[in-house]
């Protein structure tokens, strides 16, 4: 495995100043629930978490890359990503809360994060509910990459195109 060598020193390090992103990440969240839609909350949660998307795949953590990656870039793309409604708050404290677990489970000699990522889909189309936008088609899912190419044309329950062709 590539990050069987990584340095315990790096990943320690790494793993303390996760800690702190995550402390600024909640702090930011706070901060919404208290005043609504501020734009500096909305500005710093997204920074923080680029910050820590950034470290984490500087050091091959693939895992936790991935999913603050993807929780990035679901408030990045929200209609407004300076402000934030009030129902995706619940929803981004329980991806906060999934964030510190894996922080918590990293492996502290190999950086690995052996875990499914059943729970982390599951809340990820939850905050993407709540932001009304959507999380991502199947196969970027599986790949654990934020959706970035155009929607696919699918049909709904009703058999009609989706994108109007």
């Amino acid at each position: 495995m590539a990050n069987e060598s990584l340095s315990s020193c790096a990943l320690q390090d790494f793993l303390v100043d996760a800690q702190v992103l995550l402390t600024q990440a909640e702090e930011c969240l706070q901060h919404l629930e208290l005043i609504d839609n501020d734009p500096d909350a909305c500005h710093c949660l997204n920074d923080t978490l680029a910050t820590l998307v950034t470290r984490a795949h500087n050091l091959g953590l693939l895992e936790v890359a991935s999913y603050s990656r993807q929780l990035q870039h679901l408030l990045e793309t929200a209609h407004n990503p300076s402000r934030l409604p009030g129902s995706a708050l619940p929803a981004l404290e329980e991806c906060l809360t999934l964030l510190a677990w894996q922080l918590e489970l990293v492996d502290p000699h190999t950086g690995r994060l052996s875990l499914d990522t059943d729970e982390q889909v599951l809340l990820l189309d939850n905050l993407a509910a709540a932001l009304n936008t959507t999380s991502g088609c199947t196969s970027c899912h599986s790949s654990m990459t934020p959706c970035e190419h155009p929607p696919h044309n699918t049909r709904e329950a009703t058999g009609q195109q989706t994108t109007g062709n």
